[in-house]
């Protein structure tokens, strides 16, 4: 069974990221119905959820009642991951009782830099960051900055700032390249995304990966079948053997990936 429970809630998001294709998906919410649905479907399973995609969640004013029902489940984990810039006190105040992890995606540590990257207001995300971290000790808070600039010096001042608000919390990642993208020829590699994660798109489309923006494999939908059975079905079990023989080829969506997920 999976461990971890995407379910991308909505496609709305308050920044423009440059690398990002949310401007390419129509904007939209899940019906709260659905989302009830799911959760009611897995309950007990011990599982992390991650209520989030291409969207923002927290854009989506519902986000606190989500996460307060997800966590009606007390075998339940809530992640979130955000700009920061939606993390207004208010909704601090209203989301802390029911998340376990929040992970703020904040690309630069200088104006000039967060601006090229994110088109939002670099200030009142620094400002709203910081002060969840200090309010609320209780939870896992990390900040993630993707290495676009190439700056040694600024990864440098970021993982300072950060990790001494929070020790440990800061951290530098690489720039993904999402799948038929650059890529023109397939790789042999195994990839373990399809091992313990399950992906629900803001329509309740279960694909392969968060990466499916050209809906090239679809495997079944949360309004026809609960997750857990679409999970257990023949293609998902069929996708999972070839992506574990490294068979990338073998399905559309990832003939043209090179992203590393093998553990």
């Amino acid at each position: 069974m999976f461990k971890y429970l995407q379910i991308e809630t909505t496609t709305f998001c308050n920044a423009k990221c440059w690398f990002c294709p949310n401007h390419s998906v129509p904007k939209r919410h899940m019906d709260m119905d659905l989302i009830r649905s799911i959760v009611d479907s897995t309950r007990g399973l011990g599982l992390v959820y991650r209520p989030f995609g291409l969207g923002d969640p927290l854009v989506d004013t519902r986000m606190p009642e989500i996460c307060r029902y997800i966590k009606q489940d007390r075998t339940a984990r809530v992640e979130i991951h955000t700009n920061g810039e939606p993390m207004t006190e208010k909704m601090e105040l209203n989301i802390a009782p029911y998340v376990d992890t929040v992970r703020f995606s904040i690309d630069g540590f200088t104006p000039e830099t967060f601006d090229i990257s994110r088109g939002i207001d670099f200030d009142r995300v620094y400002a709203n960051a910081r002060r969840f971290m200090l309010n609320n000790p209780q939870i896992d808070t990390q900040v993630r900055m993707i290495d676009a600039t190439g700056k040694e010096a600024e990864k440098k001042n970021y993982l300072e700032y950060w990790n001494g608000i929070r020790p440990g919390s800061a951290e530098i990642t690489s720039l993904y390249q999402h799948p038929h993208e650059d890529q023109t020829q397939s790789i042999v590699q195994p990839c373990a995304k399809t091992t313990d994660e399950a992906f629900i798109y803001v329509d309740g489309v279960v694909h392969l990966c968060p990466w499916d923006f050209g809906n090239r494999n679809p495997i079944g939908n949360v309004t026809d079948n609960s997750i857990v059975d679409i999970w257990r079905s023949s293609q998902y079990k069929r996708y999972r053997e070839i992506l574990a023989q490294g068979r990338r080829c073998d399905i559309s969506l990832c003939s043209r990936c090179s992203a590393d997920f093998t553990e």
